[in-house]
């Protein structure tokens, strides 16, 4: 079935989206912008008009009465006054007395604060303004109105202004969008193909991954990584049927042909009882050679078990110096047997998170190695210490060692060296030692230990410690 190709339009992107979000927020800030400056602008010239309301009214008001209404027809009739929209004097029943208001205007109070409102002056068109009503000692009410023009011109200004920058700008983020999600559309593009080789079967091809070091570059380097991990397994994968059949194929080849020898034996040609020990014998060899079989296939299962990594939810803290003291009770008398000297060098009370029964079967098989590769004679140490924020479990013996250049080798399946080809084993320990340290984010080194004559061999365990 094949994968559906991803969607060519820059519209249907991400990264678009992103930026006409983005563009909504710059548009939005600068609508806020332009009310907050226009807010403060509009209070400003609004205090400011009855700053001159007041002052206009308190230089007309100090007249007297034939003064005042000179000043009523001039400031009504002056181009230059048509920032005082209105002006008139009323009697005490608001009737018009002089002036170029020809009726109360509605809602004024006299002697009330300034009130913004329309007013139809004589020869102009309605006009909002700021009007005040003072009453005068004779009982008239002289009523002043100054017009807001100021206030309309900074709205157009600010408007003006709101449109001149907001328009380039939403359209420069729409052109920026557009040019960011054509170039990330190239970017995932070349990825798709290279995904699409992936998916053919060319498991060397990887995703492009740049120094630009974006989300996508971190998301193409997390699946490289993911890829080589992958291609490990299948290659280990693949080696593992080779090896399952070469360890498996000769002892059920023996198997087969010392049951087939025990079929054709004659009865006649020797006693019964000759007959019986034979068909014994070839049992009893037939069944080691099938548990040898059935080791194979325990120790597969066993690491499979392990990499799966589900028992790291059973992790508690476990004590190091008492495992050690467990494996050296359980492997002492096999090493006596052999004559090998199994001793405790440097074991530190210690604790980390793992899991007991794998840390002691993963101890089980480094010292059942060490053991089975040491001469008669010989040594095998075990210990335990503790670093900042680690610990370290160390097995070293005076074996033959393990070269250089096999160290790294012999943690994988069914590997084993020319040294130990004479050895009865799977190759499988050192695996199972390997997986276990996996699942517990251990590293595990090897090394020569230093014996003399031979150069021994030294693994080290580093577990972390809380």
């Amino acid at each position: 079935m094949q994968r559906p190709r991803a969607a060519g339009s820059i519209f249907s992107t991400g990264t678009f989206r992103l930026s006409i979000g983005a563009t909504a927020f710059l548009a939005a800030a600068l609508l806020l912008q332009s009310a907050l400056i226009f807010w403060q602008t509009t209070s400003y010239q609004i205090m400011r008009t009855d700053l001159l309301l007041a002052r206009e009214a308190a230089l007309i008001t100090a007249q007297t009465r034939p003064v005042l209404d000179q000043q009523l027809r001039m400031r009504a009739s002056d181009d230059l006054h048509l920032l005082i929209a209105g002006a008139g004097l009323f009697d005490a029943q608001h009737r018009v007395l002089n002036g170029n208001l020809p009726t109360w205007p509605e809602g004024l109070q006299p002697d009330g604060p300034v009130r913004q409102l329309v007013v139809h002056p004589t020869g102009q068109g309605p006009r909002a303004v700021r009007a005040q009503a003072l009453r005068l000692r004779n009982g008239d009410i002289l009523v002043l109105a100054r017009g807001l023009r100021d206030l309309e011109e900074v709205r157009q200004v600010v408007l003006r202004a709101l449109l001149l920058c907001a328009v380039p700008s939403v359209v420069l983020a729409v052109a920026g969008g557009a040019w960011l999600s054509h170039r990330a559309l190239l970017r995932v593009g070349i990825m798709h193909r290279a995904i699409d080789r992936i998916m053919a079967g060319d498991l060397h091809e990887r995703l492009p991954a740049g120094r630009e070091r974006d989300d996508l570059d971190r998301l193409a380097g997390s699946v490289n990584r993911m890829l080589d991990r992958l291609e490990h397994l299948l290659d280990e994968i693949k080696g593992v049927g080779d090896d399952i059949a070469h360890d498996l194929r000769t002892p059920l080849a023996r198997v087969r042909t010392r049951l087939e020898r025990a079929r054709n034996a004659s009865p006649g040609a020797e006693p019964m009882p000759a007959s019986a020990e034979l068909l014994n014998e070839a049992v009893d060899r037939a069944i080691v050679d099938l548990d040898q079989c059935f080791a194979v296939i325990t120790a597969l299962l066993r690491i499979g078990e392990i990499e799966n990594g589900r028992r790291r939810a059973a992790f508690t803290s476990v004590a190091l110096d008492e495992l050690v003291a467990d494996i050296v009770d359980l492997y002492e008398p096999i090493a006596e047997a052999r004559q090998i000297a199994l001793v405790v060098e440097g074991c530190e009370p210690v604790r980390v998170p793992g899991d007991r029964d794998l840390l002691i079967e993963l101890l089980a098989n480094l010292i059942d190695n060490a053991i089975k590769f040491t001469p008669e004679g010989g040594r095998v140490a075990i210990g335990a210490s503790a670093r900042p924020g680690e610990a370290v479990l160390r097995v070293g013996d005076t074996g033959p060692g393990i070269a250089p250049a096999e160290r790294e080798a012999v943690l994988g399946r069914f590997y084993r060296s020319d040294k130990s080809r004479h050895i009865a084993g799977s190759g499988l320990g050192l695996s199972l030692v390997g997986a276990i340290g996996h699942l517990h984010g251990a590293r595990i080194a090897i090394s020569d230990a230093g014996a003399s004559p031979r150069p021994g061999c030294l693994i080290e365990v580093t577990l972390a410690a809380p």
